[in-house]
């Protein structure tokens, strides 16, 4: 299988071609990288691909701005959402997530550098087709709900989509993640769905195949925003790793954490399982970056232990 590795971003907007799968270096953070050591900070940030469904880098370059404001961290909007704003250096970096749904061309970046100042930086996206995936679901109430499964998903749609809004300021944000849970990547991201032949929705994560009970573990630091069992998600996960960087995990057998509480790259968070929409045991994860469901093999440090689909 594939993946995209990460590489540095810094001297130029970085755009990560597929490559075969590779182990990376440790997670640095920011706040440890020399100013200038290059060699320090070639994989502070996750790898990028210029494209729906992918991540950008965009070196803000504000020389023109007073010391104060260059002390302060830029506030950065891409489509009315806050973006993750990182430094290395004396520049600032925005990294932004690209929605599936993203038009190719040039798009456009909203700096708010203080004192009523605001610029903008423009940055370009091109297209790429995701291939197809056609599944056949037993449970038909879970490709055609009824009134009262709408009103549910409704209800629950409100919930998922406050916790993939979560902003909370964070000045290290670990962007390099380990591998949630072994097994085979049974479906990759992006694939244009077919259930029971009707167009859905494309495919917003990456669905790792595994035995029931398997334990699942937090890929980076974060905090726990919520849990709950969804229509469709069934037994659900959602992780805040800070600066608009979320993660879902879905269909899980068991919820081994609680709302609130803080986590360490490796905790067990969960068991895998096969509740929800599915039609075998299997981790859906998600990679959530300013509301953007983005390809979260950009972010694996290493996917040796993630074998590839059967196609």
């Amino acid at each position: 299988m594939s993946a995209l590795s990460s590489r540095s971003l810094f001297g130029i907007s970085a755009v990560l071609l597929l490559a075969m799968p590779m182990i990376m270096k440790p997670d640095i953070t920011f706040a440890s990288a020399p100013v200038n050591d290059r060699n320090a900070i070639k994989q502070l940030t996750p790898g990028t691909e210029a494209v729906p469904g992918g991540i950008v880098d965009v070196p803000l370059n504000l020389p023109d701005l007073s010391d104060l404001a260059k002390s302060a961290t830029p506030q950065v909007h891409y489509q009315g959402k806050r973006v993750m704003v990182l430094k290395q250096g004396q520049n600032w970096h925005a990294i932004v997530g690209i929605p599936l749904s993203a038009k190719a061309g040039k798009h456009s970046l909203d700096i708010d550098v203080g004192s009523d100042k605001r610029v903008t930086k423009s940055f370009t996206i091109k297209s790429k087709k995701y291939k197809e995936q056609h599944l056949t679901i037993k449970d038909k109430r879970k490709v055609n709900p009824t009134k009262e499964d709408l009103n549910r998903i409704y209800k629950e749609r409100k919930l998922i989509n406050k916790a993939f809004t979560l902003w909370r300021d964070l000045a290290n944000v670990p962007t390099l993640f380990s591998l949630p849970v072994k097994g085979r990547l049974s479906s990759p991201y992006g694939l244009r769905r077919f259930l029971n032949e009707q167009p859905r929705n494309p495919h917003s994560g990456i669905d790792i195949a595994a035995p029931e009970g398997t334990p699942v573990k937090a890929p980076a630091a974060a905090r726990v925003i919520r849990t709950g069992n969804y229509f469709f998600n069934g037994n659900t996960i959602f992780l805040d790793h800070g600066q608009g960087l979320v993660t879902m995990y879905c269909h899980l057998d068991t919820l081994e954490v609680t709302p609130g509480q803080r986590l360490e790259k490796g905790d067990i968070i969960g068991t895998i399982g096969m509740t929800g929409r599915v039609t075998g045991p299997h981790l859906h994860w998600s990679v959530s970056l300013n509301d953007a469901r983005v390809n979260p093999m950009l972010f694996l440090q290493d996917t040796t232990e993630l074998t590839a689909s059967k196609e």
